[in-house]
């Protein structure tokens, strides 16, 4: 067993086998099967480059025996830090082919991050595009290896390769000296680790989640039972594809195991994107709120066809019940399913059969009927059914403790392994849960708890206000009070006494209210697209220090 690794224990192991969940099959396995059963068709669009299933299986392999020339073998670990190319999916499943643990770093990541990556879990590789975005990544790699302990090999897709890297390109075209024969006799352990995932916080290095071979094949299968898919649909991977929700909720491991299409866009502008959707007649899209947003206000949207799409998932942060109405008319064929998920684990999805009330209010219920899901107070005591209430879980795709980190699962699990999430849940009579923040995400005026998601969803309601996020700021007689950063509509305006007399109108509680408005151009956006609180609080608490000095004449 890896060390670091936290495995599930044997009665769990013994329940989830039995069920079904779990087929104790590599990941890899199950994707040559769809190699062979769909080779003729289309598995990936890429600009004007389309991959049917045969040639992905070929590249598959043909990398996986170049990854084995060098010598890495399975259960080494290796940082993956592509954009949406083809070469990411080729590398993705050769690294699964023989056993390697691919990191899945974003885009945004540099060398602060990714040295520590690098470190954290011995990484013996390293695949990086020779540029983009104006950036040089094989410098950055080189200068991230000369202080690296274990880091050997620099894998660089891309036309600019230094001598010291290996090329993508180059191993594409050459046949490697190794039969083909040795993939088969590599024997790879369902219940390790197949894939290194990112925590989604806000705030620091992300941790890293082990994901095992049995846990991601059902995650994918799993939430791939819930949108619909079939083999003539097409997802558009426009999110970082690195990220768990394209890549594995449902993702593309999900459509290509069904035989379906990705089609990988390396660009969320409307412009480019909405002609791609019409060009490829996509059927499914995985987004975030913040970017559903700024494609329905886009003035242009309705010049192209999307009667294709059927399947609207958006993940990450919550889904207004108005945007979600909106994404409907626009997309008029398209049901919205808001998913509830983490790279830890659990995923919740609306059903496309529930009502529309149930679609547009909640985030729908588990995947699974094993999802064993609690919502607790301060103490640890279930709440009743309508109750906010943390949200702790385990499951058959759920991890049992983070890697390498000891001391923080203690205190982020309880001792028969459930996760404590953080996250703060309602959950309804019929079954289905309302998300409503985060426990970190709750301002503390005077000992009066005040979820700020609460008083977003109202001022989301304004119309003079395009978005907004609220944060606490210090206080010296109540320790915090509530600051709203507000992004306006274009010709609009706002006073705070405007806010206030907007929540007043609505009835909320005055203790509530924020007392401090700040107008802004743009939120603070972290890599996994959530809004950076921290980033705010810091901001107003640097104003406030700023102002109290000028009052004080210093």
């Amino acid at each position: 067993m890896l060390a670091g690794f936290v495995p599930y224990p044997p009665d769990l192991i013994a329940r989830y086998r039995a069920k079904g969940y779990w087929q104790d099959r590599p990941l890899i396995d199950h994707f040559r099967e769809a190699f062979a059963r769909y080779a003729d068709r289309v598995a990936i669009v890429s600009g004007g480059e389309r991959v049917t299933y045969r040639q992905l299986g070929e590249r598959v392999d043909l990398l996986a025996l170049h990854l084995l020339e060098l010598g890495l073998k399975p259960l080494d670990s290796a940082v993956m830090h592509l954009p949406n190319i083809p070469e990411f999916v080729y590398l993705y499943l050769a690294f699964q082919r023989i056993g390697v643990i691919p990191l899945m770093a974003l885009p945004p990541h540099r060398q602060h991050e990714i040295g520590h990556f690098v470190d954290f879990i011995d990484a013996e590789a390293y695949v990086i595009p020779d540029h983009w975005g104006g950036f040089n990544f094989p410098e950055m790699a080189m200068s991230i290896r000369d202080k690296a302990k274990t880091l050997k090999h620099i894998l660089v897709t891309g036309s600019e390769v230094p001598d010291a890297c290996a090329s993508v390109s180059r191993w594409l075209a050459t046949e490697p000296s190794l039969p083909s024969s040795r993939l088969d006799q590599l024997e790879l352990d369902p219940l390790e680790p197949c894939t290194f995932q990112l925590s989604g916080g806000t705030t620091g290095i992300p941790k890293v989640i082990a994901r095992t071979h049995n846990d991601y094949v059902y995650n994918s299968k799993a939430s791939g039972a819930v949108i619909d898919i079939h083999p003539d649909d097409a997802l558009l991977v426009v999110l970082p594809i690195a990220h768990n929700f394209p890549l594995a909720s449902a993702g593309i491991q999900a459509f290509l195991l069904q035989g379906a299409r990705i089609v990988l866009s390396t660009t969320t502008r409307p412009a480019d994107v909405m002609p791609l959707i019409e060009r490829e007649r996509i059927t499914h899209l995985e987004i975030v709120p913040a970017l559903i947003i700024r494609w329905l206000d886009d003035p242009d949207l309705g010049k192209h066809d999307l009667s294709s799409v059927r399947v609207v998932n958006s993940g990450g942060q919550k889904y207004q019940p108005e945007t979600k109405v909106r994404t409907e008319e626009i997309f008029s064929k398209a049901k919205v399913q808001e998913v509830f998920g983490m790279a830890e684990g659990l995923l919740m999805y609306s059903r496309l059969e529930d009502s529309r009330e149930a679609r547009i209010e909640t985030v729908g219920r588990p995947v699974c009927p094993d999802d064993e899901v609690l919502l607790v107070d301060d103490d640890g005591h279930e709440v009743p059914v309508g109750e906010l209430g943390e949200l702790w879980v385990r499951g058959p795709y759920t991890l049992r403790g983070y890697y390498r980190a000891p001391e923080h699962n203690a205190r982020t699990f309880t001792p028969d392994g459930f996760y404590k999430s953080g996250d703060v849940l309602r959950k309804r009579a019929d079954g289905n849960y309302i998300v409503e923040g985060r426990l970190k995400d709750v301002i503390n005026r005077g000992g009066e708890k005040i979820s700020a998601e609460e008083v977003e969803n109202l001022l989301l309601m304004h119309p003079a206000i395009h978005n907004v996020a609220c944060v606490p700021m210090p206080d010296r007689v109540l320790g915090e009070k509530m600051c709203a950063f507000a992004i306006l509509r274009p010709g609009r305006s706002i006073t705070l006494a405007d806010m206030t007399a907007f929540l007043n109108e609505h009835g909320l509680a005055r203790y509530k209210h924020p007392e401090r408005l700040e107008i802004i151009a743009e939120l603070p956006i972290s890599g996994f697209g959530k809004v950076q609180k921290n980033v705010l609080t810091a901001q107003i608490t640097e104003k406030l220090k700023a102002e109290s000095s000028t009052a004080a004449g210093v």
